[in-house]
Order: structure tokens, then sequence, then C-alpha cells
């Protein structure tokens, strides 16, 4: 079994980790277009454990999320990049997820040791209900790396019209 998987096959993986005592880290986003900054995040984040797994957001999500014009890569080029990272231990394909609960059941599923975060994210309360769901630790692993920012990048670049 490769390095990116789908939402069904979380289970038997998780479930031999655990057997073997290992420490699972949990970490999630768009990921479109890979900064120093993410790099940096998910590094701290394997670094806060043994497994680190990514929960790779929906094309369809990211549209919501961002807007019309992103994402820039579609979601099975933006894992085969992450999985091509040393320390990405598995990459999580998302179906688009409508309510919370979808993430909710997938968070109790992994049953993470560890929830990844930045400082600065916006989204923190939903990783912090996650962890009390899952009774992880939320563990703030880095704050923002610099100016980084896949919008500050494409605006930059013209991408984005």
């Amino acid at each position: 079994m490769g390095k990116i998987i789908s939402e069904g096959k979380v289970d038997l993986i998780v479930k031999k980790l655990k057997s073997q005592g290992r420490k699972l880290v949990l970490a999630g986003g768009c990921f479109d277009v890979l900064h120093p900054g993410h790099i940096i995040f998910l590094e701290k984040a394997k670094n806060a454990g043994d497994v680190l797994f990514v929960l790779l957001e929906s094309d369809q999500k990211i549209k919501l999320l961002k807007g019309l014009s992103r994402p820039v890569h579609p979601q099975k080029e933006r894992a085969r990049v992450l999985s091509a990272i040393n320390f990405v231990d598995y990459v999580v394909l998302l179906p688009f997820m409508e309510r919370q609960s979808h993430y909710d059941d997938l968070v109790k599923k992994i049953m993470p040791d560890i929830i990844a975060a930045t400082f600065a994210s916006d989204d923190n309360n939903h990783r912090k209900r996650a962890a009390d769901l899952s009774g992880a630790k939320l563990v703030f692993v880095t704050k923002m790396i610099g100016d980084h920012s896949t919008t500050k990048i494409l605006t930059h670049n013209k991408v984005i019209c």
C-alpha cells in the first residue's frame, strides 16, 4: 500500500500503527502551491510524533474556501507532491465534506495523539474541537513562517485575475 490513501483505508493502517505503539500526528490543509512555510510546518508536525497523516482537501472544498480559480493543482497532483516528501507518511485524499461532522468522524477513526497546527491559523477552533473529540493533544508546531502564503504567491505572480 502506498502513501496516498483514501478515507476508507485509514482504519486498517491506524489499527496496525496503534498496535505497534506508534504516536500518530494529524495535519491537514489544501497544500495547493507548496512553499517553504508548508514544508517547515509538515516537518515540525512529523517531529511531534512517529507517523504523520496529512488530510488533503478536495478540489471542490478548495473552490469554496479560496475561490473559483483554485486549486491550481488537482487533488491527485497535490497528493503526489506531498507523498514525495520523506517525512510525510500518509496523504489521505478527502472527499468533498459539506459538514463538520464528516471531519469529526474521520478524526475519530484516526484517533491521533497529536493534531498539528500553526499559531496564526484562522481555523484552530476546528482543530481544538477535533482534539477534544479524539483525545488528542493540540500542538502548535510553528508560527507562520515569514510571509509565505499560496494566495500571496499567486497574487504577486499575477496568476489570479
